[in-house]
């Protein structure tokens, strides 16, 4: 990591440490004081302090949401009273484990979003305009750092999707190859335009024009993927996939575009796009669907379900969320 890099994750810390320290001290007029100061001492602290409280808001609601996890909340609340806090986030991650609240997971490792260059809470997108003249596009819950130098163009995909707009390098008398890394691979272009998803298991690349190479990381060789090509990249080796049932760049323009998709896969989509749990019941699981529909609010995506499936959707909470088949 670069010193850059690592002062910022130094002030992030910081911003979680003046966070937890007020939590636990609440109505300590002095402590607010000496926060206020440190937040005003530089622009950086004020910008970490912020991004800290947006993820800390967003937790907390998702948690609330969950059946049992008032407990838990009222328990991390008093234990900061008299307990240390490695203590108390022992407690939440016993929580983590158990029952409904596993599906938190996803939710609660918001870390990289906080340290990486550019990234994206869950259901936001962003388009970033590069010096080079490259643009990405990160889709929801993502992330990446950027290593640009005269050598190497060089994006780091620490979480999420990017829709990768690549250009020829216009900055430097040496063409630089745009390149693209996450876990298991590395993809290389001059000026292609394609999508690299990062899951656990593996990254899938989706090219829509020019070529890009795809070299795994522990693999031997690199495999050439042209537009229209799709594969599934694993730490060892590279697999090309069927054609999809969903366009995988529609999402840059706000949609989820479908053709004879299952309603489980379709909701499994969907639900990076918002906090909490969506999912369906296993006797439609199976209903296929073709469409296009907006991401820009997922609760009216949901609805418009209801008109062209035999489904209902059943709120148990805004974050708890189930489609059943119309009785």
């Amino acid at each position: 990591m670069s010193a850059s890099r690592q002062a910022d994750a130094q002030v992030v810390r910081q911003a979680i440490h003046w966070l937890v320290r007020l939590r636990s001290a609440a109505g300590d007029a002095e402590l607010q004081r000496a926060c206020d100061h440190w937040r005003a001492a530089h622009q950086d602290h004020e910008q970490a302090w912020q991004r800290v409280q947006v993820l800390d808001d967003e937790l907390s609601s998702t948690l609330k949401a969950v059946p049992g996890a008032g407990t838990v909340m009222q328990t991390l609340e008093t234990s900061t009273q008299r307990l240390r806090r490695r203590q108390a986030l022992k407690l939440l991650s016993a929580a983590m484990v158990s029952g409904s609240a596993l599906w938190l997971a996803r939710d609660l490792t918001p870390w990289p979003r906080l340290t990486a260059d550019y990234g994206t809470a869950v259901g936001e997108r962003r388009r970033v305009a590069l010096a080079d003249g490259t643009r990405l596009h990160l889709n929801t819950d993502s992330a990446v750092d950027l290593r640009f130098d005269q050598r190497q163009r060089l994006v780091l995909l620490e979480r999420g999707e990017i829709l990768v707009d690549g250009s020829h390098d216009a900055t430097t008398g040496v063409p630089r190859p745009l390149r693209v890394r996450t876990r298991h691979g590395l993809f290389e272009t001059l000026g292609g335009r394609f999508v690299v998803r990062q899951e656990q298991a593996a990254t899938r690349l989706s090219v829509t024009e020019g070529t890009v190479s795809i070299a795994p990381l522990a693999g031997t060789g690199a495999v050439v993927a042209g537009a229209g090509q799709r594969f599934e990249v694993g730490e060892y080796a590279a697999r090309a996939l069927e054609a999809p049932d969903m366009d995988a760049a529609a999402w840059a323009d706000g949609l989820i575009v479908t053709r004879g998709m299952r309603l489980a896969d379709f909701l499994a989509e969907v639900s990076r796009y918002r906090n909490g749990r969506l999912a369906c019941s296993e006797s439609i699981a199976d209903l296929r669907l073709s469409g296009v529909y907006r991401l820009d609010d997922t609760d009216k995506l949901l609805e418009l379900l209801t008109r062209t499936l035999p489904v209902e959707v059943h709120y148990r909470t805004r974050w708890w969320v189930t489609v059943q088949a119309r009785v």
